[in-house]
């Protein structure tokens, strides 16, 4: 319980003794009314002085002011218990709304773990504790057991594994080694790491989730900037409503002002729109956190709001539904082992650098020889030409394998597809593509399952490649061989087909994607591997790269606006039972202190619910 709490705590306890005191006290009159004074200053003189400041600079129709007017009316009208009670109740509700807020407070703050302290910087053979930001791009960075990655990086020495828990969300931590990437934020949790720094920490991976962490409240969803504006006309209303209340009645009855009177009070004490100003921002505010706490990153609620009213989803393929990365997924010999074809493939590529050669070496994993290769020769457009422990090797398409006078096969795996050929004999082949994430087929499927209308992939690839992916994860239509320009061209077509009221997602991860996540009602970037340029044109981030977590966003997203309109129904629904009751006569104080501070709490409770996520569609 934080300082604040305590304090409002410890004024509940004692206004609540005094309360009591002055109930069982057997005075009246002018010392009635002071005995019951104590009380009321010592839980209301907050209020009455947040009022009175803001009808100072000209803020004059707010929840204070109604507070104020009420209890004060009250006084006048010699119901002393009730002022107190109407302020005491006040009271219990702002202690339960600071629970709450620091609650999701805390759930969000819990990312900032992730910044971290200090940086051991290498510099002549000796480590240097210095602040993050003053490492620069090229420095070399050590990181030991139970630290904090505090920067971007490559792995120069070391293995170990990373808990990624804080970024993704993952429970299983992830395991690096020699070449491979490293993002700031994660914890070492065994070996010992020498890292080559290659992003600044103001452009860190640890910095960008801050950033938008710490600006992800500042924009608000439709249904806040609704309770907004209806907070604004609404309070000016019912205070008109309840001046009304008390002088038309006895002026057309001829008398009882006192009974209009108390009525116009309990008008404006059930009023106060505190349920709906503090439960609806509070909701979306708890949406975000637990969606942070699932390693997904929306930037504000208004993003929020949109998400949940999903229809199209479009992806692009390479590095969203894929991996993103080359490797050897088939290897059909003809005339030799499996092994010994992709021992010649890596020895008559192991000089190139094309991501195609650099699969073929990376799966043959063994050093190579170089002294066994003579004559590499490349044969642009179609291939590489070598001569390997003596016999003439021909690595390359079928266009080559024709030149040469080789009689070739075609292989029913999509991909690109590299022949052999050794003495003038077909060796057989190796097929190079780019691995279907895991997980995509499955987002593919519980997008279905919640109801949207059509999953689109758009690619730049060969159309075989893009048609064969999208059949294989269950995809309804597939657009291929595009150019960016033809991206956004395909996205104002979808834009067009999408229902009323609802919204076209894009998922991407490369440069070339920002223009489509920018056009697209909501973009969703995958943070851990995208571009910087799609992270920053993005409106959600994926800090793990798995497409199932889109499905997850949508979830935790329907069920945030779910909970809103909830307390927007039950909060309207309730008030406007008990101000038709107060204005006919019907309720007295209590049943306005409920309709007021009983209809905040439970709002809070249940805007509480958004932070927890347990799949629930």
């Amino acid at each position: 319980m934080t300082r604040k709490q305590k304090r409002i705590l410890y004024r509940i306890l004692i206004t609540t003794v005094l309360f009591l005191v002055a109930e069982l006290l057997p005075v009246t009159g002018w010392l009635r009314l002071v005995v019951f004074l104590v009380p009321y200053f010592l839980i209301g003189w907050d209020v009455i002085l947040k009022a009175l400041r803001n009808i100072a600079h000209g803020q004059v129709f707010d929840e204070n002011f109604l507070m104020m007017l009420a209890t004060v009316g009250a006084i006048g009208t010699q119901q002393y218990p009730e002022a107190v009670v109407v302020m005491l109740f006040n009271r219990i509700g702002e202690l339960f709304e600071s629970y709450a807020v620091g609650k999701s407070r805390k759930s969000i703050a819990s990312l900032m773990d992730i910044r971290p302290d200090y940086s051991n910087l290498e510099q002549n053979g000796e480590l240097k504790k210095v602040d993050p930001d003053q490492v620069a791009i090229g420095d070399t960075i050590v990181v030991k057991p139970g630290e904090r990655v505090p920067l971007d990086g490559i792995v120069l020495e070391g293995c170990s594994t990373l808990d990624t828990a804080a970024l993704t969300g993952e429970s299983v931590p992830r395991s690096v080694t020699v070449g491979d990437d490293v993002i700031s934020g994660c914890i070492n949790e065994s070996g010992l790491l020498r890292i080559h720094v290659t992003h600044a920490f103001g452009e860190s991976t640890v910095s960008k989730i801050l950033q938008l962490v710490e600006n992800a409240s500042s924009k608000k969803a439709a249904s806040e900037n609704f309770i907004t504006k209806f907070s604004k006309y609404y309070t000016p209303c019912v205070v008109i409503a309840a001046l009304l209340l008390a002088l038309i009645p006895p002026l057309v009855t001829g008398g009882d002002w006192v009974n209009w009177l108390h009525r116009a009070l309990i008008f404006l004490v059930v009023s106060c729109p505190c349920a709906l100003i503090i439960s609806v921002p509070l909701s979306f505010f708890g949406g975000i956190g637990g969606a942070s706490r699932q390693g997904i990153l929306v930037k504000g609620g208004n993003y929020l709001e949109a998400l949940a009213a999903a229809d199209i989803v479009v992806f692009d393929k390479t590095g969203t539904l894929t991996r993103g990365v080359f490797n050897v997924t088939a290897i059909h010999p003809d005339q030799i082992s499996q092994s010994q074809l992709l021992e010649y493939a890596a020895y008559a590529e192991c000089y190139s650098d094309h991501p195609i050669a650099k699969s073929i070496r990376e799966a043959y994993g063994v050093v190579i020889d170089r002294s066994r290769i003579e004559n590499v020769e490349e044969i642009s457009g179609h291939g590489i030409h070598a001569v390997i422990d003596g016999k003439q090797v021909y690595a390359g398409n079928d266009k080559l394998m024709e030149q040469q006078g080789i009689g070739w096969h075609p292989c029913h795996h999509v991909g690109t597809t590299v022949h052999l050929a050794i003495d003038g004999i077909y060796a057989g082949h190796l097929v190079i593509s780019d691995e279907v994430k895991p997980d995509a087929a499955e987002a593919i499927k519980q997008l279905r399952e919640l109801g949207i209308s059509k999953t689109v992939m758009l690619t730049g690839d060969a159309k075989e490649i893009g048609t064969q992916t999208a059949k294989r994860l269950g995809m309804d239509e597939v657009y291929t061989q595009l150019l960016p320009s033809d991206k956004v061209d395909r996205m104002e077509e979808l834009l067009r087909q999408k229902r009323p009221r609802r919204n076209l997602l894009f998922v991407g991860d490369g440069i070339n994607d920002a223009p489509v996540l920018t056009r697209a009602d909501l973009g969703i970037a995958m943070g851990a591997m995208g571009t910087d340029a799609a992270i920053e044109a993005a409106d959600v981030v994926l800090m793990d790269d798995q497409p199932s977590k889109i499905p997850v966003a949508i979830r935790i997203a329907r069920r945030t606006t779910q909970i809103v309109r909830q307390n927007i129904i039950f909060a309207l629904a309730v008030k406007a039972l008990v101000l038709i009751l107060a204005a006919v006569g019907l309720s007295n104080m209590w049943e306005a202190v409920f309709a007021d501070v009983g209809v905040s709490v439970l709002a809070i409770l249940n805007a509480m619910r958004a932070l927890t996520y347990r799949g629930e569609a």
